[in-house]
């Protein structure tokens, strides 16, 4: 077999070994005292971590498939901004101390439910019953997005300087302040929403190819997006609301992983995505603890980068 053809393999098994070696690194790296307690509090983390880049990987490489377009993730649909106003709400009507005693588990709760609706009416209103193109959905998307940014802007300027800095610390993504008690729930609507995708996943790369072509051979195209629609709704609510909005990250790895597989199939995008996103968040994490001791954020490296991999995309296809 020609080395061209086994690239995608090749590319798979490196970056699964990278990443093992990542999550070894992650769990001895600095370890002192008792291991039992090391290995369930830095498991914990680790286990969220692959969660979230999972999360983010998968959708964001459905979300491309879904819409055609290589520069898009489903952040444009406004989730981050609909996570900002859910939080900013909240302070700003009943004070911060109200958002602080919400258990936990409510706040993820009303989070992800507040998330996932809005997704779902979007999805029924421009797609499914009213018959219009996705791109139509997706640009009502962009302007939700920038109604509900514009609504948080304006109370936020009319807050208490206290509460408003208080509230800021909330709204960044952290990789670090994964709340263990979600997990179990998280992992939950994730294999769910995972075994809907496999299920489904032979269609992928017929998809690809657009909407009338899927159409000619035999797909159910309106059904079928209208399904992973939904599935990248429930990825992207409950990684945001573990870690908060990010932006870049989903576009950072499915970027790099087309570059490394020089394959777009989905056997080989998907997991080498997946792969990508847990190197750089278990790897990211643990040099960030074990050598910067968190002078800097992760989120903020990888938006950046992310950032620079989005302009790059787009000035390569002005020159296109």
């Amino acid at each position: 077999m020609p080395l061209r053809e086994r690239r995608p393999a090749l590319v798979l098994v490196a970056l699964a070994i990278v990443a093992l070696i990542a999550a070894a690194a992650f769990m001895t790296l600095g370890a002192k005292g008792s291991w039992a307690f090391i290995l369930e509090y830095r498991g914990t983390k680790l286990l969220g971590l692959c969660l979230v880049a999972y999360s983010i990987a998968v959708s964001t490489v459905l979300f491309q498939t879904v819409t055609g377009n290589r520069i898009l993730t489903p952040s444009i649909m406004g989730f981050d901004a609909l996570f900002v106003l859910v939080r900013t709400v909240i302070v700003f009507f009943f004070g911060f101390g109200a958002l602080v005693a919400v258990p936990v588990k409510a706040q993820f709760g009303v989070e992800v439910v507040v998330m996932t609706g809005f997704a779902a009416l979007l999805f029924h209103w421009l797609f499914l019953r009213g018959h219009r193109s996705l791109h139509l959905m997706v640009l009502v998307g962009i302007v939700f997005g920038v109604l509900f940014r514009n609504l948080s802007g304006f109370m936020q300027r009319m807050m208490d300087p206290v509460a408003f800095q208080n509230l800021q610390d909330t709204l960044f993504a952290s990789f670090n302040r994964i709340d263990p008690t979600l997990l179990g729930v998280s992992f939950a609507l994730v294999l769910t929403a995972s075994l809907l995708m496999w299920r489904i996943a032979h269609s992928f790369d017929v998809l690809m190819l657009g909407r009338e072509r899927a159409i000619s051979l035999g797909v159910p195209y309106r059904r079928r997006v209208a399904m992973i629609l939904g599935i990248i709704a429930v990825l992207v609510a409950v990684s945001t609301a573990l870690v908060g909005p990010v932006t870049f990250f989903g576009l950072l790895v499915v970027s790099l992983a087309h570059v490394l597989c020089g394959d777009g199939r989905h056997r080989f995008i998907l997991p080498a995505s997946v792969l990508l996103g847990i190197i750089c968040l278990v790897g990211g994490q643990t040099v960030l603890e074990r050598v910067f001791a968190f002078d800097t954020a992760l989120s903020i490296i990888i938006e950046f980068l992310g950032g620079l991999i989005f302009i790059f995309l787009l000035i390569r296809g002005a020159a296109r």
